[in-house]
């Protein structure tokens, strides 16, 4: 086996006590509900009767002491069985998969963008440290830091969809399903546009000022003063000696908040109509599915414990220093 592989394969035995938490805080999270479990299960409390609660109860395992409901649940959760949203009335598994892809298109798109926009933003500001395009960058990036992702998203909508009337007010696609794949992305492009620079926009901010702030410090290493006397120009030292080595903990910091970019996709979802899991937890929230709640949550912890997977092994090709074992 190649070290990446076997480094990837003990990554993923690493994950698996989290993983076990993120179960246990989901098994909790159903128990710790309002009323009778089973209640909870059935969607309505009291909405059902005797005989289909008792039911309910023994098909769950509900009858049995909590640490054999804690290995039944965790059973299920291996057989990929997350329960039934007795609201949605379908399988939570089925719900959460016809979602998780717009979620992921969108914080996709939302992380690109802010990648991206902090990288040029913050180079560009350490590039040319105090002068008046370094100013112009903080303080933009400031004020978009300052504004919540869900008022930006507004703004967005009353500028560009009411005022220019370029963009759709939201949604996912307003196409059919025969119009052909390229109005389909066409459509698809144009409803992602709005929500993924609300979500990204925030998170530019911190880049940029991440990204400034590390390659200011990595400008007092001793080996850029060695690139300066070798007669390197300003442009190469940045490119190749500072933005370079600013780069790990730039992709640690993006690592750590890909969990807080899935839980900001909830306003955004909400405010643009946009069917992702962010929304779908708004709704169960407000529709108290609890069996719901509890597997966003594990989808969730999964999704965050991957992103940190694939962080880990970024580090190795942007620092051949880096082994992995």
């Amino acid at each position: 086996m190649s070290p990446r592989l076997r480094y990837l394969a003990i990554r993923i035995i690493q994950v698996v006590p989290t993983l076990l938490l993120v179960v246990l805080f989901s098994f909790v999270l159903l128990h710790l509900a309002p009323g009778d479990p089973a209640q909870v299960l059935a969607g309505e409390a009291g909405g059902a009767t005797p005989e289909y609660l008792s039911q309910l109860r023994m098909s769950y395992g509900l009858d049995k002491p909590v640490y054999v409901q804690f290995v039944l649940y965790v059973q299920n959760v291996c057989r990929g069985n997350l329960g039934f949203s007795f609201r949605a009335n379908m399988p939570v598994l089925e719900l959460i998969s016809a979602r998780l892809t717009p979620t992921l298109l969108l914080a996709g798109a939302s992380l690109i963008i802010a990648m991206s926009v902090g990288l040029v933003a913050g180079a560009i500001a350490a590039l040319y440290r105090g002068k008046a395009i370094d100013i112009l960058i903080s303080n933009t990036a400031l004020a978009v830091y300052a504004t919540p992702s869900f008022l930006l998203g507004i703004g967005l909508i009353v500028l560009l969809s009411l005022h220019l009337e370029l963009l759709p007010t939201g949604g996912y696609v307003d196409v059919s399903s025969d119009a052909g794949w390229i109005a389909y992305l066409s459509s698809l492009t144009k409803h992602l546009v709005m929500p993924a620079v609300a979500l990204g926009a925030f998170y530019a901010a911190i880049y940029a000022r991440f990204v400034r702030a590390a390659m200011l410090e990595v400008y007092t290493h001793q080996h850029v003063s060695g690139a300066r006397a070798r007669g390197l120009s300003h442009f190469q030292i940045a490119i190749r000696h500072v933005l370079r080595n600013s780069l790990l903990p730039f992709v640690t910091l993006v690592g750590l908040q890909a969990g807080s970019i899935l839980s900001g996709a909830i306003l955004v979802e909400t405010v643009f109509a946009w069917p992702g899991l962010g929304r779908l937890a708004y709704e169960a929230m407000q529709q108290r599915d609890y069996n719901l709640l509890s597997g966003l949550v594990l989808c969730s912890g999964l999704v965050v414990m991957a992103v940190n997977v694939a962080v880990d092994a970024v580090y190795a090709v942007l620092d051949p220093r880096i082994e992995l074992r």
